[in-house]
């Protein structure tokens, strides 16, 4: 396998690490979408890459496509496309190889903004978290097998903005260029390490993934760490901004904390103005701002102090000490499985597999395989030390 590395290494520095590589094609009219569309007419795989705009708006979207093939790299500008569906039938074609790196949010957006469907999907990343690499960030796993370096910088832009940068469009184009050879290389140490039936399972889960949306939690001012020096009235007032800044963000369709951070509500709350004079803020946001945040603030003064949210029921109520018994040891056990072979825990199962586990009490293979969590590699491979666990022996790893 080395020497494949080294021949695809050279290749990748032959090729240049942006000026010495062809141009990449951008489609953003019906014209070239449809020119595109008949270069994808023999391919068997491609490789993909999106880019949004969730730093810069409260209702995010996908503003760019990835898609790179053996002789090319597109970029599809879905704010310029009128109608993307002819992609569906590539991206539901068994037959065709769809390659990401971190493919969860990838599909799961593109599933939301587009309706598309997925099958034959390869995760770089996943296969890299399944050898046990401790670094599988797309940037490190590029420098490492391919000496390109990628400006991550040029990833925090605004996406949604147009006309795009010449730096946007090639830091987009080598986001999906190399993932071709780096999933040829992920594959060979795969079979040769006896991961590759694992690692096929585990992709075959990821075409599966549906997006959830997250409703606003009123209660999420809890989460941030500055809460935790506010005295019980502050928090109080805390609260407030909080539900204010919102209501902003959805009008305005900015993230949160570009109406205003954290922090500044933090002071806020210990300074407590009740002048637009006494509010601290630059001319721009008093103006725009100033009145709503005092009344928020007068609010938060009469308002009944926060009580920390009682822990929420996953539905099924809480396990009785059989179950937490239980549990423990299946997590136990994969602490062991997963040192042993050398990856992280949920590589070996997730909690929410464990739990299912401790609830149901498998006591045959049978039984295990009903619960519909484990596919036949994990159940063969885990099956018989899972029913062990259960039972209340320790398995040695």
């Amino acid at each position: 396998m080395d020497h494949v590395r080294a021949a695809t290494r050279v290749k990748a520095q032959q090729a240049g690490r942006s000026p010495g590589l062809p141009a990449p094609v951008l489609v953003d009219t019906p014209t070239a979408f449809a020119a595109f569309l008949g270069a994808l007419a023999q391919v068997q795989r491609l490789a993909l890459d999106t880019e949004s705009d969730s730093l810069y708006r409260y209702f995010h979207k996908v503003c760019l496509i990835q898609v790179s093939t053996a002789e090319a790299d597109y970029l599809l500008d879905p704010l310029r496309l009128p109608d993307l569906q002819p992609l569906g039938a590539v991206l539901a074609d068994p037959a065709v190889e769809k390659i990401f790196h971190a493919a969860e949010n990838d599909i799961v957006l593109l599933k939301r903004d587009f309706g598309f469907t997925f099958s034959h999907v390869f995760d770089t990343m996943l296969a890299a978290r399944i050898l046990g690499r401790r670094n599988v960030g797309l940037a490190a796993l590029l420098e490492e097998c391919f000496g390109v370096e990628l400006d991550k910088r040029v990833q925090l832009t605004d996406w949604g903005r147009r006309p795009l940068t010449s730096e946007q469009l090639n830091y987009a184009r080598l986001d999906s260029r190399y993932l071709l050879p780096l999933r040829d290389l992920l594959a060979q140490e795969l079979q040769a390490r006896q991961r590759w039936r694992e690692a096929q399972e585990a992709f075959a889960e990821l075409p599966g993934l549906e997006y959830a949306e997250k409703p606003f939690d009123p209660d999420g001012f809890w989460r941030s760490k500055v809460v935790r020096d506010l005295r019980p009235d502050e928090l109080a007032i805390f609260r407030e901004l909080y539900l204010w800044r919102d209501q902003q963000a959805r009008a305005l369709d900015l993230p949160p904390f570009k109406v205003l951070t954290d922090q500044v509500l933090a002071r806020l709350s210990r300074e407590q103005p009740s002048r637009l004079t006494a509010l601290a803020l630059n001319a721009r946001l008093i103006e725009r701002f100033g009145p709503a945040l005092l009344e928020a603030i007068r609010r938060g003064r009469g308002a009944p102090l926060p009580q920390f949210p009682a822990r929420r029921s996953n539905g099924q109520g809480r396990p009785d000490p059989a179950v937490s018994a239980r549990y423990d040891r299946l997590r136990a056990w994969r602490a062991r499985r997963a040192e042993a072979r050398g990856v992280d825990p949920d590589i070996v199962l997730n909690n929410e597999a464990l739990m299912a586990i401790a609830r149901a009490c498998p006591t045959t293979l049978e039984a295990l395989a009903a619960l519909g969590i484990l596919r036949p590699w994990k159940l063969e491979e885990y099956g018989p030390e899972l029913l062990r666990i259960v039972a209340g022996a320790v398995a040695e790893v």
